[in-house]
């Protein structure tokens, strides 16, 4: 005889039971109490084992107009109190200054030194992790607004003031220093512009006055030229006149002789003697003629005479006024006073022209090599780096908390579980003890 006795099966329930979800964390209150204590100790273990670590700050502001008038009033360099926060904000963020200052103070950061790190390696860590710069908004176009900030992070260990403070100072001197390099860079090249430029009025002071004097030169050598031909020509033409007079008293000594006439005489003496000296002396005459008497009437000897003179003469130079004239040119020619007085010129500087103004150009930028930029402040620190009151993490009553939470969690979680497993294991248990049964029902 067999039995169709079954056990019904229970079907699933779609709903949470609250009460018995409450049940059975009552039930493992010990098991989530452990579970939270644990976790909760290896929070406060992380907490209380991991290196604190400090956050300290500094903030730079721009520099008043005074302090940077010095600078500005050169006409050389001009940086207003923007430009020179804007150039300082640079160098704490350039690379190259980071890693000078580490270089500089590796003192300071023993605690960031590895073994097999070399120090490039141990200052990439240092200015990837720790030195954060921090910029106004740009939206922000508020003067009050214009700062740069600069933050450092750092383990227990180090002197994070220290660091922070010496790392603006240096950057601030290190632009200084930069300033000042660009600054005697600028002169030297302006002096060199304008030295270039007096030499350059230099050498067209030299080639005017070359000039100058080569135009004098030829002015008075051609003046030479034209004097000694116009000697010559009067000369020439003098010598030929003498020779004309000899010859035309030649000509009339001979005039003279065959009419007799020995002493100068006239046209009527001479015919009071051809009429007689009976009838010359009733007789009155006047002689009235425009024309030139022959040269023949001065007779035999003053004509001889004045042709011996000629003969015998041996320069014909002061019969003529010009010629004394041309003398007395010639002499003054000899030497010319103008080039003598610009061969003569010691200091020729003093006639350069238009170079008044390099000059003083010249004298203000090497009286620039005076102005101490040692002690010019570039910007103002309107806050420096204070000592901390606690370190920034880690945050031990955070994590506190948030371990005892999920240490909480995790224990309902370990207690819901163990629970399912249970009533897991009680299902089986009936399961089987319904087939036993069953099964003995048949037998």
């Amino acid at each position: 005889m067999s039995s169709s006795l079954r056990v019904p099966s229970v079907p699933p329930r779609s709903e949470i039971d609250i009460s018995a979800f409450f049940h059975a964390i009552r039930q493992q209150k010990a098991l989530i109490f452990f579970v939270t204590v644990g976790i909760t100790l290896v929070a406060a273990a992380y907490a209380f084992s991991t290196t604190p670590e400090y956050q300290v700050s500094s903030v730079l502001r721009p520099a008043a107009i005074n302090e940077l008038d010095a600078l500005n009033r050169s006409e050389v360099y001009q940086l207003p109190p923007g430009g020179a926060l804007n150039k300082v904000g640079a160098s704490l963020e350039s690379y190259e200054t980071r890693l000078n200052f580490f270089r500089a103070n590796q003192a300071l950061f023993k605690p960031f030194e590895r073994p097999g790190r070399t120090l490039e390696q141990s200052f990439d860590v240092f200015n990837r992790d720790s030195l954060k710069l921090v910029l106004p908004d740009p939206k922000k176009t508020d003067s009050l607004s214009s700062y740069i900030g600069l933050g450092l992070n750092y383990p227990k260990g180090i002197d994070g003031v220290s660091v922070l403070n010496k790392f603006v100072d240096f950057a601030i001197n290190a632009e200084r220093e930069q300033i000042a390099a660009d600054l005697k860079v600028i002169v030297r090249n302006r002096l060199t512009e304008l030295e270039g430029k007096i030499e350059a009025a230099r050498s067209s002071y030299k080639t005017a006055k070359d000039a100058r004097i080569a135009t004098l030169q030829e002015a008075d050598n051609i003046k030479r030229a034209q004097l000694l031909d116009e000697l010559k020509a009067l000369r020439q033409q003098i010598k030929t006149a003498r020779q004309d007079r000899i010859a035309q008293l030649g000509e009339a000594i001979a005039i003279a002789k065959s009419l007799g006439i020995k002493n100068p005489t006239t046209p009527s003496a001479l015919g009071e003697k051809a009429v007689g000296p009976s009838e010359s002396n009733s007789v009155m005459r006047t002689e009235i003629n425009n024309q030139q008497i022959p040269l023949y009437f001065m007779g035999d000897e003053s004509l001889s005479a004045e042709r011996t003179a000629l003969l015998q003469r041996k320069s014909d130079d002061f019969t003529e006024v010009r010629i004394a004239q041309i003398a007395r040119e010639l002499q003054l020619l000899q030497s010319n006073r103008e080039i003598e007085m610009l061969k003569q010129r010691q200091n020729e500087d003093l006639f350069l022209s238009g170079v008044e103004p390099l000059r003083a150009e010249v004298v203000r930028l090497r009286n620039l090599g005076s102005l101490d930029i040692s002690n010019m402040k570039l910007v103002t620190i309107d806050r420096k780096a204070l000592e901390p009151l606690k370190p920034v993490s880690p945050k031990k009553a955070l994590i506190l908390t948030i371990g005892v939470l999920l240490g909480a969690i995790f224990g309902v979680l370990a207690a819901l579980a163990r629970n399912f497993l249970s009533g897991v294991r009680s299902t089986e248990q009936q399961k089987v003890a319904s087939q036993i049964s069953n099964a003995s029902g048949e037998l």
